[in-house]
């Protein structure tokens, strides 16, 4: 998914937008992140998942220590795509480095991570479950989207759309995500989530509310649905 909002917005903003060299370290380093924290995520120390994708966890099927540096891997390897792509000039690079830090680290994911964790206090209102997915999940989805107006050339104004609409997905994306773990956590202590606290039907209304806002966000920059609009349905149609 987050790969793919780079392209998207990368081809709705690009002058040449069959030349996706520019988009693709970007793409790359994103995605290496996301997987980074899956892995951390499944750790005991964590979620204490055993299954990811129908597949033993990393912990589970090599053990903890090896997760452990494989996500540090994964982690240092993203910037390192990033650092040293050729096909984008060094002001755009340092632009995207700096994005990518604030995404994935206290600002961003790993604060939204902590928040889950409990240690800024309980999650049991929607509007604290908010700013925790914001963060946790919304920050890579959100700067995936900025990320890929970057490598097109995009101006700051269409840059700030590009940012509104992956804002709003990104929250779109989590309720989603919720809707889809409620049979999953059924008969188990499932953690806060925006059907427990909102309701199913409402939850619903709010996930299509943020798709709308998305859409306007783009039409708002003068930029196409295209690809980014196909995958902000897909955010709220998909069953995996």
């Amino acid at each position: 998914m987050r790969p793919l909002l780079v392209l998207a917005a990368y081809e709705a903003t690009a002058s040449q937008p069959e030349n996706l060299a520019p988009a693709l370290a970007p793409a790359v380093a994103i995605e290496l992140i996301h997987s980074y924290s899956l892995v951390h995520d499944d750790l005991p120390c964590m979620d204490d998942d055993t299954e990811r994708r129908g597949k033993p966890t990393v912990h589970v099927r090599f053990g903890e220590g090896p997760a452990v540096l494989v996500g540090d891997a994964l982690l240092t390897e993203a910037f390192s795509v990033l650092s040293t792509s050729r096909a984008l000039d060094s002001a755009t690079t340092l632009a995207m480095i700096e994005l990518l830090a604030d995404a994935a680290g206290h600002l961003g994911m790993i604060g939204g991570q902590a928040a889950d964790l409990g240690l800024g206090g309980t999650v049991d209102d929607a509007e604290t479950l908010t700013r925790l997915h914001r963060a946790k999940t919304g920050a890579l989805i959100r700067t995936a989207c900025r990320l890929g107006g970057l490598a097109g050339g995009a101006t700051p104004a269409v840059l700030d759309g590009l940012t509104s609409f992956g804002e709003s997905i990104g929250l779109a994306f989590q309720l989603a995500d919720d809707l889809l773990d409620l049979e999953q956590d059924a008969g188990e202590d499932p953690p806060p989530s925006f059907p427990a606290l909102l309701g199913i039907d409402e939850t619903k209304s709010q996930a299509e509310l943020l798709r709308a806002r998305a859409m306007s966000a783009l039409a708002d920059v003068g930029l196409s649905h295209g690809p980014l609009g196909e995958l902000a349905r897909y955010t709220l149609e998909r069953t995996l």
